[in-house]
């Protein structure tokens, strides 16, 4: 229960796509259709209101690549990026493998919510070697969707010091039914003009294996410079089933998705209810985004690391130590709910015996 993956089958459109895809036997080089490009323009256009352009959409290999790429070709050798912790951990890994510096800036922890400490952001913003800024839209580990008004003050502040945007939106159709999130370069000209956003159908469709994203940058200097690095990465062609099952998946799977977010939507309240019930210290704040549950720890340990080793080790339950997320992390758990209800109980049983067994 640690990997941000399901453990679920992708929709049956895709399934049938990608069969359809085998039996054709011919698995060379490919080329991306209109119909990718129309997939991911309808898809948000009737889901998140927003309206894209053909021209500023680009295939990627995945958000990862893509954001690496930017790193390297958005700033120079020994510049700060700014990320807001606690945060996806790869974010570091694709700054600082490139040779540049993650400069963090806390979400401040208020009662079990994160709140953007603007005046820290902007103070990190301003500093000369600050150019990039990797936003988390909606946030992980904390599920957290970001208002109009928090984006479109980001959009602002970062024009204001001349630092790029890079928006990661890979959990954005995972939302809490009857929620939406709000696209960072939907909120004002300002917002898509200073950004690229990294879109995907891997998280809602299962489909991280198909190796197939897509960045949005509505810029035109900033696009053609990002055209050039995804191509000169080799991360900008498609492999043979990369784009048929996102058409299958955006185009004709709607109604499957809206069975699995209510289901997975049950998991997550079903999960912190029970949590709250066993452990009345723990505080597990009912998350307006993502499959995961960021869990507060720290009444018992400001540190869970040692917990999840010996939680894998002892009770056979893989789930993930809040430190590799910087900031706060240290005192949480991130756990994964998208599974069986049945395999959810089960983790459940052993999550409780271990911090009966372990933590007292």
């Amino acid at each position: 229960m640690w990997v941000a993956d399901m453990d679920f089958k992708t929709a049956p459109a895709v399934i049938k796509a990608l069969e359809k895809r085998v039996a054709n036997g011919v698995f060379g080089y490919s080329v991306v259709p209109d119909a990718w490009y129309e997939a991911y323009i309808g898809w948000w256009q009737r889901r998140h209101h927003f309206t894209m352009k053909k021209d500023w959409l680009i295939f990627c290999t995945g958000i990862i690549p893509a954001i690496s790429c930017a790193v390297k070709r958005l700033t120079n050798h020994g510049d700060n990026v700014l990320v807001q912790t606690p945060v996806y951990d790869i974010f570091f890994h694709s700054i600082e493998n490139a040779g540049r510096h993650t400069l963090e800036s806390p979400l401040v922890y208020k009662e079990g919510r994160y709140e953007i400490d603007f005046a820290d952001l902007e103070e990190k913003l301003a500093h000369p070697i600050t150019t990039l800024m990797i936003l988390c839209n909606p946030h992980n580990p904390s599920g957290k969707i970001w208002t109009r008004d928090e984006l479109a003050r980001i959009g602002e502040l970062c024009k204001k010091h001349h630092v790029t945007v890079i928006s990661d939106e890979i959990h954005c159709d995972l939302t809490k039914p009857g929620t939406e999130y709000i696209p960072f370069a939907s909120v004002s000209e300002t917002c898509a003009e200073i950004s690229m956003t990294c879109l995907a159908a891997g998280k809602a469709f299962n489909l991280a294996g198909l190796s197939s994203a897509a960045v949005v940058i509505p810029e035109e200097g900033l696009r053609s410079k990002m055209n050039r690095g995804l191509n000169s990465d080799e991360i900008a062609e498609p492999g043979a089933f990369a784009v048929d099952g996102v058409i299958a998946a955006f185009d004709e799977s709607e109604d499957w998705f809206e069975e699995l977010r209510t289901y997975l939507f049950a998991n997550k309240q079903y999960a912190a209810e029970y949590l709250r019930r066993q452990f009345p210290k723990l505080r597990v704040e009912d998350s307006e985004a993502t499959y995961l549950l960021w869990i507060d720890f720290g009444a018992y340990t400001d540190d869970t690391t040692d917990f999840c080793k010996r939680l894998r080790a002892e009770h056979k339950l893989f789930v993930t130590a809040g430190e590799q997320y910087r900031g706060n992390g240290a005192q949480f758990v991130r756990m994964n709910v998208a599974c069986p209800r049945a395999m959810v109980e089960e983790g459940l049983r052993r999550f409780t015996e271990g911090v009966r067994k372990i933590l007292g």
